[in-house]
């Protein structure tokens, strides 16, 4: 599960099990509920701080399990998701995304959620690839859901978020770079201090106020994470 340490006022939040690494980090509803335990024991921290989130091997995160939509709560996990981007665009203090590998579909909405983005420049790739999955192309359709389609067109520049969720492009690191989808590109030994250095000079920042004022500048998509919304 999602387990938390600490350096000096950065919490690193590790995405991944202890003590292995090539896990998925896919969101599962025990997946889930511990990234907001490790949310609340940072929220609930006195003084300056930040979070940064990362991976171990060949996985930043997977995104969702695919089997769950097709199950009797699908709303319901989706909506448990987008709860969890909504925790994170809003979070009281500064958060860097330290993506040391494939981040993919929601795994890659998480990514866009947090303040800032280091990836690893030689492997690994962001990509929302739901426009190529097979029900895209199927009479139901598919379709990024409202609110993470609205945090994405927010967060992304507009001709990066035409092309990654159009398209289902897969980015390096340094196109991932070049189309501001991330701030830092660096050599894998490098990623995580980074991130940790991004976060802790912003460390100051953190509290309510951080809080409240992500809160308002990103009302409409905060509204929309509330509900799910399948149709265009």
């Amino acid at each position: 599960m999602p387990h938390l340490r600490r350096e000096d006022a950065v919490f690193v939040l590790d995405l991944g099990e202890p003590d292995r690494i090539d896990t998925e980090n896919r969101f599962t509803p025990e997946w889930m509920a511990a990234v907001h335990a490790c949310l609340d024991e940072v929220q609930a921290a006195d003084g300056p701080k930040a979070l940064v989130t990362t991976g171990s091997g060949k996985f930043y995160s997977n995104g969702f399990e695919p089997e769950r939509f097709a199950g009797p709560d699908a709303v319901g996990y989706l909506l448990a998701g987008q709860r969890v981007f909504e925790r994170l665009l809003t979070f009281p203090a500064p958060s860097v995304a330290a993506v040391q590998g494939h981040a993919f579909g929601a795994g890659a909405i998480f990514a866009m959620a947090h303040d800032g983005r280091v990836m690893r420049g030689d492997r690994g790739y962001f990509c929302l690839p739901e426009i190529t999955l097979p029900l895209a192309q199927s009479d139901d359709g598919l379709v990024i859901p409202g609110g993470m389609a609205d945090l994405l067109t927010v967060r992304l520049p507009g001709p990066a978020a035409h092309e990654a969720m159009l398209t289902g492009r897969r980015y390096g690191g340094q196109d991932a770079l070049a189309a501001g989808i991330v701030e830092a590109v660096e050599e894998h030994e490098r990623v995580l201090p980074v991130a940790l250095t991004r976060a802790g000079a912003l460390a100051g920042t953190a509290g309510p106020a951080l809080g409240a004022m992500k809160r308002w500048m990103y009302r409409d998509v905060v509204a929309a994470l509330g509900k799910v919304t399948l149709t265009c």
